[in-house]
């Protein structure tokens, strides 16, 4: 579509006004055997560009002073708004009043071409080119996309595994913690049967020896000891009963436990596999994109 005006100055305004992408394909049209190569560059700042214009987005023509700051930083333009502007001005691009920046009028100024051959400039006699670098580059974005969301999947099973890992060392702290409760329950089981058996044993020995008053009260003192509730030896198997069953617990949580982290860290293997994968499939197809754009 042919730019609008009677002058030269029309036609850039009327070429500023339009979308984004529209200014990028004039702009490719008119200078392809010099910038072919450019053309992915362009198709990102048109992404970028959209990125930025919060309120119109693709639909926009133009940034406003702290949004065009933005674009040339995110660029790594060592160029301010101001410089860019003030070349515009000298070179009678743009008058006083323009505010805002177009991105035909970042093209102009970061590839020093003559505004006036742009405007005036042949469109359509490289058409299929055009459409082949734009093909080629939306090939490759989708490639790094794809990439991109990989190597996110990965780094979210990595996280994961990682999680995984730190709960089975915790289970399994939990489980040898009640391994230490368990032996010390049950050597104070032992501790108090030995106890019981063995006042069992001494007041056996003192009712069949010695003098007969002796033996009748060491019988009696042996029937209390055998019919009395042997509190500390109960409690004793009542906390070693306990023990076991928490120990069981702790050990079959941490089983459970180092079980997930394994299958978590194979998973999360996959993953950067795939990623890495993708990662080096966008690198070909970019290095292709690179080798078309060249012949």
């Amino acid at each position: 579509m042919a730019l609008q005006g009677s002058t030269d100055a029309e036609r850039l305004s009327d070429l500023a006004s339009r979308p984004y992408k529209d200014q990028a394909i004039w702009f490719l049209n008119g200078f392809w055997h010099k910038f072919e190569d450019q053309a992915e560059t362009l198709w990102k700042f048109v992404n970028d560009c959209a990125e930025l214009d919060v309120q119109n987005k693709a639909n926009g023509c133009a940034l406003d002073e702290m949004m065009s700051h933005r674009f040339l930083e995110i660029n790594d333009s060592t160029m301010t708004v101001r410089e860019m502007r003030n070349q515009l001005r000298g070179s009678k691009a743009i008058g006083d009043k323009v505010k805002t920046i177009a991105l035909v009028h970042i093209l102009i100024v970061k590839y020093q071409v003559d505004w006036v051959e742009l405007v005036n400039s042949s469109q359509g006699d490289n058409k299929e080119e055009i459409e082949k670098a734009q093909a080629m580059l939306a090939a490759v974005q989708a490639a790094f996309a794809e990439s991109q969301k990989r190597a996110e999947e990965a780094a979210d099973s990595l996280a994961k595994a990682q999680a995984s890992e730190k709960e089975a060392h915790a289970r399994e702290e939990d489980a040898k913690a009640a391994q230490v409760e368990l032996e010390a329950a049950l050597a104070e089981v032992k501790a108090q049967e030995d106890a019981y058996n063995a006042k069992t044993e001494e007041l056996k020995k003192k009712s069949e020896t010695g003098g007969v008053v002796s033996q009748g009260r060491a019988k009696n003192e042996l029937a209390q000891h055998l019919g009395e509730d042997p509190l500390p030896l109960r409690r004793a198997k009542i906390t070693a009963e306990a023990a076991v069953k928490k120990a069981e617990k702790a050990t079959k949580a941490a089983a459970d436990a180092a079980a997930k982290a394994e299958k978590d860290a194979a998973e999360a293997k996959s993953a950067r596999a795939v990623a890495e994968k993708d990662a080096a499939d966008a690198t070909a197809a970019r290095a292709a994109a690179e080798e078309d754009a060249r012949q």
